[in-house]
């Protein structure tokens, strides 16, 4: 099976590590060339200068690349990529990007009877190294079950969530509830912090009763409490997701204000902070605001 993986960012590069095995013939592309010939030399798989090249003779194409737009980008005119594209091949975006993209794309690459499946992921970092990632799936269900090999390889819970756009649709929201349960524990520990609850003693009561979350009983403990905040996961990601999730709530006339105003306050946490800094670290706008330090 050829497999031609494009974009060797923080979880990409754990993705592709698990194709770098038989049966997989795997060749990898990233915009910066060191990465590719370094992970290339590692693993003993092949690379390519350019992602035309890593296409030409690939019978399934992966993309994890930082949105839609960079994704979209590798078909400008010029590039050659399209035209590189093996007719009957399989496109498997795991980028986190938008439906309307995904949708274009699908059509696009249908006149050559390629099929797309948009197949964002989560789990992080963790997920990526360990195969354990779940795995949410937009396209029709032969595309999808084709591609399922080789999302098994980095996958444990794969879905198929409907058709073009809805595996892109599902992530969106999940990263929506994602930012939403970060900023609301912030500000519910900033508030117990001025009246002197200490952090620790607020978790573990929260963690036993109907508040918790992921945020509470994982991110918090491990980062905010020790004030560690590994870059897993950009604060800019999270801020173009939950731009995706509020377009996509506005573009079909629902009603979301606080998804919209979580899309507020990470795109302003976004800018104080720096597009580097960690998804979490967001609760050091809330403590700026407030006055206060949670832990």
């Amino acid at each position: 099976m050829k497999v031609a993986f494009l974009g060797l960012g923080s979880i990409g590069t754990p993705m592709a590590r698990h194709l770098a095995v038989e049966p997989f013939e795997l060749t990898v592309w990233n915009r910066t060339t060191d990465k590719a010939r370094a992970f290339a030399k590692a693993c003993s798989v092949k690379w390519a200068e350019t992602a035309a090249q890593a296409v030409r003779e690939a019978e399934f194409v992966i993309t994890c690349l930082p949105s839609s737009v960079e994704v979209e980008g590798l078909f400008d005119e010029g590039s050659r990529f399209e035209e590189a594209l093996r007719e009957g091949s399989l496109f498997v975006d795991c980028t986190s990007g938008d439906p309307a993209t995904s949708h274009r794309l699908a059509s696009r690459l249908s006149a050559k009877r390629i099929s797309f499946v948009d197949a964002p992921v989560s789990g992080g970092v963790k997920g990526g190294e360990s195969g354990t990632l779940t795995v949410m799936c937009g396209g029709d269900e032969d595309a999808v079950e084709r591609a399922r090999p080789l999302l098994s390889a980095f996958g444990k819970k794969i879905v198929r969530c409907g058709g073009v756009g809805a595996g892109d649709a599902v992530k969106a929201m999940n990263q929506a509830l994602l930012g939403i349960h970060i900023w609301s524990a912030g500000e519910a520990l900033a508030v117990l912090a001025r009246l002197g609850v200490d952090a620790s003693v607020a978790l573990d009561v929260i963690n036993g009763s109907s508040g918790r979350s992921n945020a509470s009983e994982n991110l918090f403990p491990e980062r905010v409490i020790g004030r560690a905040y590994p870059k897993t996961f950009k604060i800019a990601l999270l801020d173009k997701d939950l731009s995706i999730a509020a377009s996509i709530a506005a573009e079909n006339d629902v009603p979301a204000p606080f998804i919209e105003l979580a899309a507020q306050l990470y795109r302003e946490a976004h800018d104080i902070l720096g597009g580097d800094a960690d998804h979490v670290e967001a609760v050091k706008v809330i403590e700026q605001r407030a006055g206060v330090r949670v832990s």
